[in-house]
């Protein structure tokens, strides 16, 4: 068993006697095996930049307060001992009002603002930093928020969702309920 493997990652992948977790090294790994030249900008490019620092922001940053709505969420709703439910939802409530909430305002708004420019995130072109993004980018539209207040991040979501390889993931695995 490969080390990162042991840690019950999801999601994971074993391609050719390869095993590997994290979408990020998942995708780099796609692209560089089977990307021939597409997906990736040119190595020193301006895009280039942006497709790395895009790839990693997904879940080095847009996730994690993401992640804490949903955590904080089901404490404040989860079942526990009359006694301490008062205190344990103050306390989840708090977090999720002062911290998390205005956390994950903050990131979408640095991201709709990134989508001035382009309607891809490292520049004009579709890249696999897209894909990568557009996860961060369902959670916030399934729980953190995001609506037509963000019409580039909202707009950005239709042209994944009308993308030819996005509809065959969908036939291939069925609907996509996110977070349900």
């Amino acid at each position: 068993m490969l080390w990162w493997a042991s840690v019950g990652k999801a999601p994971i992948i074993t391609d050719d006697g390869v095993t590997l977790a994290e979408s990020g090294a998942i995708i780099e790994y796609l692209t560089g095996r089977y990307g021939a030249g597409r997906l990736v900008p040119a190595a020193g490019t301006p895009e280039r930049l942006r497709y790395t620092y895009w790839l990693h922001y997904a879940e080095g940053s847009a996730m994690p307060p993401l992640l804490l709505k949903l955590v904080f969420s089901r404490v404040e709703t989860a079942p526990m001992p009359v006694v301490v439910r008062p205190i344990a939802r103050a306390i989840a409530r708090r977090a999720r009002t002062s911290f998390i909430e205005p956390q994950i305002a903050l990131h979408l708004d640095f991201m709709e603002r990134a989508l001035e420019e382009h309607v891809w995130f490292a520049g004009s072109d579709f890249t696999a930093a897209d894909i990568q993004m557009s996860f961060p980018l369902e959670a916030a539209a399934a729980r953190g928020g995001l609506d037509a207040s963000r019409p580039r991040l909202m707009a950005f979501l239709d042209r994944i969702h009308a993308r030819p390889a996005y509809q065959r993931a969908l036939e291939r695995g069925g609907p996509y309920e996110l977070l349900q």
